[in-house]
């Protein structure tokens, strides 16, 4: 098939914003979201743009071009940022598996975070098979309710535990459907505030929430990466509000692009 523009799926899954995908020896990838189990590699994405739960979690219908044009033009630093990993896309997640997995990613690195977060989904979540493969679905707050701390901890969450056993009692509460239907009718601001308002939740994890999980594409988590990357690219302060519609966009070729140079 002709090879989607504008998209790379390496990129795209291993710049941090999800943890539930695995690279095969070639080259492909097989990963789980919404329940289902999908298998593709660059140049075979049919799977994907022929469904449209697919179409929709890899954001094929979006004019990243456009967004990429406008942002290099603003500054070289984009420039150069936008144009190293121009395949990147924000992928649209379900807001209970994000923000489970950003509360763990907190002072974390990409390895033991998709470990942790693969230990929670074989010991809670649903087992389903797709052809040959097993997998197993991400756990709902109902599936975790019965968990305890130490439960969490033995899956190396260490002070995080606590965290997702509160969460998972407050979702739980409030009735996760409705809960998640909430989060996905609120605007920015009162996203924010609901989620900033769950224990344990800061700014930084619920920004990352409204952008992979509410896919508020606008949204601009600020870790301490991101911090020193504006620091040094923009000591006189970096005018967000420039930005405004894609800020998240933005942030994810700054990440990935910083990531990738330092590692050279």
């Amino acid at each position: 098939m002709t090879a989607l523009r504008d998209f790379d799926l390496e990129a795209t899954l291993e710049c941090g914003q999800c943890f539930r995908w695995d690279r095969q020896p070639d080259g492909s990838y097989r990963g789980t979201a919404g329940g289902k189990a999908l298998c593709v590699s660059q140049d075979h994405m049919e799977a994907a743009m022929d469904d449209p739960f697919w179409r929709a979690y890899f954001d094929l219908d979006r004019d990243y071009a456009a967004i990429r044009e406008a942002l290099s033009a603003s500054s070289p630093v984009l420039a150069k940022a936008a144009s190293f990993a121009p395949g990147i896309r924000i992928l649209q997640q379900d807001p209970w598996e994000a923000l489970c997995s950003f509360i763990i990613s907190q002072n974390n690195n990409i390895g033991r975070i998709t470990r942790s977060v693969q230990g929670l989904c074989r010991r809670w979540g649903e087992e389903r098979r797709a052809g040959s493969r097993t997998y197993w679905s991400f756990p709902s707050p109902a599936a975790l309710a019965g968990a305890s701390e130490s439960d969490f901890a033995a899956l190396g969450l260490g002070y995080r535990a606590r965290y997702l056993v509160r969460l998972t009692a407050e979702v739980e509460a409030a009735g996760y459907e409705d809960w998640a239907r909430r989060l996905r009718a609120a605007g920015s601001e009162e996203a924010m505030e609901r989620l900033t308002g769950l224990y344990g939740v800061g700014k930084k994890v619920a920004q990352c929430v409204c952008l992979f999980g509410l896919h508020q594409v606008d949204a601009f988590p600020v870790d301490t990466h991101i911090r020193r990357v504006l620091e040094a690219h923009y000591p006189a302060g970096f005018d967000l509000e420039r930005y405004k519609g894609y800020g998240g966009i933005l942030q994810q070729y700054l990440f990935y692009y910083d990531l990738a140079v330092k590692s050279r």
